[in-house]
């Protein structure tokens, strides 16, 4: 099975881009998702950061209070480290058990959606990567307005993770999503068909 990664800066439209692949039939696997599973009441990668930061990152109900474990984790980047530590491998073994249920029902092509693919040293995994991308003051802009975030606590989320311009260079496919919605589909369509139908037409002929 081709698995493609993709990947982009926080609020780059990898969301956007996955749920517009999505409608055209492609198989995705959404890194995001998995870590918000990863993390619900009774997971294991949820009692390893209540052991690492304490119950001041639960909510009264025993869910994560996501917005208290930003708060510390992004102003320190050891602290940052140490939740990767916990949550990278629970995501990376999730991804791998959907990923094989996909192949086992014999899809050819598959999505695994992940913001820190590079980051975190998976590209290996994929056979190739394609990556959202953005300047830098429009991710800034879309990420102060998504997340209701001053323009410092904006800056912090960014500084985390690999800078654009980097990212965009080890990409096989840039998907350029500084304009608008209507550009994007249009461009996510034509790398459908160029990238994706591509391959099932050969294989039919």
């Amino acid at each position: 099975m081709r698995i493609i990664g993709l990947t982009g800066g926080i609020a780059s439209g990898k969301t956007a881009v996955s749920a517009l692949l999505e409608r055209l039939g492609c198989a995705v696997v959404d890194a995001d998702l998995l870590a918000r599973e990863i993390v619900e009441p009774g997971e294991e990668a949820l009692r390893g950061i209540v052991a690492a930061f304490g119950a001041q990152v639960l909510n009264g109900d025993g869910t994560l209070n996501r917005a208290a474990l930003a708060e510390t984790v992004f102003a320190d980047q050891a602290a940052r480290r140490t939740l990767e530590s916990i949550t990278h491998p629970a995501i990376r073994r999730r991804a791998e058990e959907k990923l094989d249920r996909l192949r086992q029902a014999g899809v050819e092509t598959a999505f695994y959606v992940a913001p820190l693919l590079i980051e975190a040293g998976i590209a290996s995994r994929v056979h190739e990567v394609w990556v959202v991308y953005l300047d830098r003051e429009t991710q800034l802009q879309r990420l102060m307005a998504r997340d209701s975030l001053s323009r410092e606590a904006a800056e912090l989320r960014i500084a985390s993770q690999m800078p654009m311009e980097e990212k965009r260079a080890l990409g096989k496919v840039v998907i350029d999503n500084r304009g608008s919605r209507q550009e994007l589909e249009a461009q996510v369509l034509r790398l459908w068909r160029r990238e994706i139908l591509k391959e099932g037409q050969a294989e039919q002929a």
